[in-house]
């Protein structure tokens, strides 16, 4: 298995494992939202950014994250925002491999921290996460504007 950027041939496989998550949170976005999310992710510019996690030429899992600044710290950021390993290549270290991806670019990069959240029933994704961290006691709140 790799773990690489995404490139814009990668559309049609990103878009697979995109299609993927969102049917697991049970979310049905609009096209046009899932083509701004791989614009930005495609653009140097962009805080948004994938790592893709590559087998024999397939793409089998995927990470979005954004970098953000903070008022705690004066290095950057990184927030997990979505991974998704396809359901064919679960259990076989995917997702620990993704996310210790992360981990090895912002020590490189000289991130503060990474972080994200699942909701409290994905125990098979909680898991995973809790070999790396144990979950902290704060409780999210989301306003949709």
């Amino acid at each position: 298995m790799t773990i690489r950027d995404p490139i814009a041939a990668d559309e049609a496989g990103w878009r697979r494992l995109w299609a993927g998550y969102l049917a697991f949170y049970g979310e049905d976005l609009p096209e046009a939202i899932t083509a701004a999310t791989w614009r930005r992710i495609l653009d140097p510019a962009s805080p948004v950014f994938a790592r893709l996690a590559e087998r024999d030429g397939t793409l089998i899992g995927m990470t979005v994250s954004v970098l953000h600044e903070g008022t705690w710290t004066a290095a950057p950021i990184c927030y997990l925002e979505d991974l998704f390993v396809a359901p064919e290549a679960r259990g076989a270290g995917t997702g620990r491999a993704l996310i210790t991806d992360l981990i090895a670019l912002g020590k490189a990069r000289g991130w503060s921290r990474l972080y994200w959240h699942t909701k409290s029933g994905n125990l098979q994704a909680r898991k995973l996460y809790d070999r790396f961290v144990a979950a902290d006691d704060f409780c999210r709140y989301r306003l949709v504007l």
